[in-house]
């Protein structure tokens, strides 16, 4: 593992790097990048471990930075622990860590600090003041300006292809995301779930300022939310009941100082009244003079299940995927489809797609909907209120999708148009990340895959029924290319999740592949 302290340093291992990155490039080597501020505990391990999983090379900063904390917060005193950092990192497999010094980052500190502690010559990024003027933006000014503007020069100096941040800090993850969309970064933003301690305490660097009497009360914010949970669970919905749960238990801790309770929408942070698809309650209370924050996602528990099926080409998974659609009476996510309403799209309105602006407008003005056909399980598609579904299956489109499905632009779209209809749960979706980067939540994700030996002879019966001659051995080899293409490209990397269940198929047939599959979604 390399420790790099300075930019310089961090260009230099770059340009070391044995492969030259280019996001179009299938064979590319991914990075992965873990943003933190030291002082490591399970939470951030998580987050490096995902990171691990799903790329080449994992790239760990370690920054305490000055922009985010206010003139009264805890900047000085704050945890620095990074020898022992960098020892948890080189055990995780972290190829390099980044630990440079506010000089170093071309921040200012100043002896008078404004009143949100920032320079007047330091530039800053400003995310929208309706994400920053709400949950714990109204107790810290200028907080998240100063986490945006170091997140996107970090992200501007590391250029990872995924970038990966815990769920426990859920408006800090709402804000990046809307930032990266906004300023067409060409990264992905991965959230991740939040760790706790035994207790349900959620992990976190400030818990260590906390005596143990004040460490067993706080578990109390995980008890309040958990209680508004249950109610949520057994129907209600509305804000004024979730908000009475936890402030009733919150009570028993006489000791506990709330800051906020909010009821907000996970992506937007936009405030409601009630919860329909899903909803983010989240809290910030002091015991002493430590601030925790906690929250919880809920969605209705009769929100119909999400099945995320990922593997290899030629393991049978869109047969599988929309049988399994029709026979759940659930909707077909057919991502293909997507990609390509795009590609006719781009080609439509005759798109340079080398030029970014013009890519980025584009997508602004393509409204995508697909709609389920019941009998069938296949999608149609609409753009902008005009159905494609047969016009995106021309030779015209199929010619040029794969060029427009390479651009990181073109997927930070689609993936964000997926997840929209993830929301409302009740969808089968197949490709390559489905499980891990674009549902990571789903209830059920499987990994369909077969020896290369088995798809190549399934390929070679397939285009023998069409005519062709084939040479099974060729096909062998190019299939077992394909993978290592797959499972190496920068962009939507084939991967199996952690908890996924893989269904080997070499000797199964397809009805009972689905009949498995079947046997693990919940009624």
């Amino acid at each position: 593992m390399q420790r790099l302290t300075t930019v310089s340093e961090l260009q230099a291992y770059h340009r070391q790097q044995p492969v030259v990155r280019d996001s179009r490039a299938e064979s590319d080597r991914s990075v992965g990048f873990v943003p933190t501020m030291g002082n490591l505990h399970p939470g951030h391990l998580s987050l490096i471990r995902k990171a691990r999983q799903q790329n080449d090379t994992v790239i760990v900063s370690i920054f305490v930075n000055p922009l985010q904390f206010g003139p009264n917060e805890d900047f000085h005193q704050y945890p620095r622990t990074l020898d022992l950092d960098c020892q948890q990192c080189e055990n995780e497999g972290v190829n390099a860590v980044f630990a440079p010094n506010p000089e170093d980052m071309g921040i200012i500190e100043r002896s008078d600090p404004l009143s949100d502690g920032r320079s007047p010559s330091q530039t800053t990024i400003v995310p929208p003041p309706q994400m920053t003027e709400i949950l714990c933006g109204r107790s810290r000014p200028g907080h998240f300006e100063g986490v945006a503007t170091i997140v996107v020069k970090l992200l501007n100096l590391v250029q990872p292809d995924r970038a990966y941040f815990g769920q426990k800090d859920a408006q800090q993850l709402a804000i990046i995301r809307r930032i990266v969309r906004d300023l067409n970064l060409p990264v992905e933003i991965i959230g991740c779930p939040i760790v706790r301690e035994p207790s349900g305490l959620a992990y976190s660097s400030r818990n260590q300022y906390l005596s143990e009497d004040e460490k067993a009360k706080a578990t109390v914010l995980f008890r309040s939310l958990s209680r508004a949970k249950s109610l949520f669970q057994a129907g209600k919905r509305d804000r004024a009941a979730l908000f009475d749960a936890v402030k009733r238990e919150l009570a028993t801790v006489p000791e506990l100082r709330l800051d906020y309770v909010e009821l907000v929408d996970p992506d937007s942070l936009v405030p409601l009244a009630s919860v329909r698809r899903q909803g983010l309650l989240a809290l910030a209370a002091r015991l002493g003079n430590t601030r925790s924050i906690d929250n919880v996602l809920l969605q209705p528990i009769d929100r119909k299940p999400i099945v995320a099926i990922d593997g290899p080409a030629g393991a049978g998974k869109s047969t599988i995927a929309r049988q399994i659609a029709q026979k759940l009476g659930l909707m077909y996510l057919d991502t293909g489809a997507m990609y390509r309403a795009v590609t006719w799209w781009m080609q439509r309105e005759n798109i340079n797609i080398e030029d970014e602006a013009a890519v980025a407008g584009a997508l602004r003005q393509c409204q995508l909907d697909l709609q389920a056909d019941p009998e069938t399980a296949q999608c149609r598609v609409w753009v902008n209120e005009r159905e494609v579904t047969r016009e995106i299956r021309s030779p015209e489109v199929t010619a040029f999708v794969s060029t427009i499905s390479a651009l990181p632009q073109v997927r930070q779209f689609l993936v964000e148009q997926q997840k929209r209809y993830g929301n409302r749960g009740g969808l089968v979706a197949e490709g390559r990340d489905m499980g891990t980067c674009v549902f990571p939540n789903a209830e059920v994700k499987i990994f369909l895959t077969a020896s290369v030996e088995e798809r190549a002879r399934r390929r070679k019966r397939d285009l023998e029924e069409q005519g062709y001659e084939i040479d099974l051995e060729q096909l062998e080899r190019e299939i077992a290319e394909r993978d290592r293409k797959d499972s190496t490209r920068s962009i939507s990397p084939l991967q199996k999740a952690l908890d996924a269940i893989e269904i080997q198929t070499d000797n199964l047939t397809i009805p009972e592949a689905i009949e498995k599959i079947l046997a693990l979604v919940p009624v």
